[in-house]
């Protein structure tokens, strides 16, 4: 039945019937707030490229924990810089690193809240890559000599030897205290290695959250500054997604539910709702989605020189990807949003 005698604008009156029949709750109980951990006390180094977002002491993150649940989000991700970096990426998996210091602090204090622990080399590799590397023997210097490569045919991030030093990394953070492991490399293979090591460790109990659909954005460069994170040499597309891959995503998906992941996500979030809304109708895990560095900045840039109204595209932003399907949501936003939604 048409008009006039169907008109759409009655729900539309009032706040009140608007939340009645809205399809699409957003509560501070689906978000998951990013800290990135550093070396030293008192330590609350804002980010320039993420204005509101810090490197933060570990003092300072048990702080941000405590305000963080007083406003019902229920969930951290962490994020480590170490005091050095080398080859192998001895601070992921090492049993006093950053990040494991900074769980135990954390869960010492606010018992309640999740600790999402990501699983990644990158911020602990001298030469900011996901995987350990090897020098192809086209290179000059030859296959065996440690020497940082000067184009892409001159190495190759090893995954087999990676998936070693990424199981290593989910025992020490379960070990911790880590709530939910969280790889985010893009290696093929690692959710079978991490759950193989973790039930082997007694854990077979924490849940894998896997970063199954992580694409090689460009959305990231926030971040990289945030976690001294950045390549120093070529890329990471020979291991994470081409954005034009949509199937591809699913079958990553598929293989990582396959191989024991318990959740899976898909980086970023806003650039690729359709994979998320993709997943949503395959898959029946909980779909999570990271809104990312960039997406933050945009917001936050454009807001700053009063192109738009900060709050309500914060919310529209997450809103959006609540719709599409993600039933928990990574978001700088995380604490500002709860404020609001109180």
């Amino acid at each position: 039945m048409g008009f006039p005698l169907t008109r759409l604008r009655r729900l539309r009156r009032t706040p009140a019937l608007r939340s009645l029949v809205r399809e699409t709750r957003l509560t501070p109980d689906c978000l998951v707030y990013p800290l990135f951990v550093c070396p030293g006390d008192g330590v609350r180094r804002e980010v320039p490229s993420m204005p509101g977002v810090f490197n933060l002491s570990i003092d300072e993150a048990v702080r941000e924990a405590r305000e963080t649940h007083a406003l019902g989000v229920p969930a951290l991700i962490l994020f480590g810089l170490p005091e050095k970096k080398d080859e192998v990426a001895t601070g992921a998996w090492d049993e006093n690193g950053i990040v494991q210091r900074a769980a135990h602090a954390i869960k010492s204090e606010v018992r309640e809240i999740l600790l999402v622990g990501d699983v990644c080399l990158c911020e602990y590799t001298s030469h900011g890559h996901c995987g350990v590397f090897k020098l192809s023997p086209q290179h000059p210097l030859g296959a065996a000599v440690a020497s940082p490569p000067t184009a892409r045919a001159d190495y190759e991030i090893e995954n087999d030897a990676t998936l070693e030093l990424l199981a290593r990394t989910a025992v020490s953070l379960a070990r911790a205290g880590v709530d939910i492991i969280a790889p985010s490399d893009m290696m093929d293979g690692r959710v079978g290695a991490i759950r193989k090591a973790l039930d082997h460790a007694g854990f077979e109990n924490t849940p894998i959250l896997s970063y199954a659909a992580k694409f090689a954005s460009a959305f990231y460069g926030p971040f990289r500054e945030a976690a001294d994170s950045a390549p120093q040499f070529g890329d990471r597309r020979s291991y994470q997604m081409d954005g034009a891959n949509r199937r591809e995503a699913l079958r990553e998906i598929a293989l990582d539910v396959e191989e024991g992941a318990d959740m899976v996500m898909v980086k970023p979030a806003m650039p690729y709702l359709d994979v998320i809304a993709a997943a949503r109708e395959r898959f029946d895990v909980p779909i999570a989605a990271y809104q990312v560095s960039g997406e933050y900045a945009m917001i936050e840039a454009a807001a700053r020189n009063r192109w738009l109204e900060r709050d309500r595209v914060m919310v529209e932003s997450l809103i959006s990807i609540r719709r599409a399907g993600a039933g928990m949501i990574v978001t700088y936003f995380a604490k500002d949003a709860a404020r609001l939604l109180g």
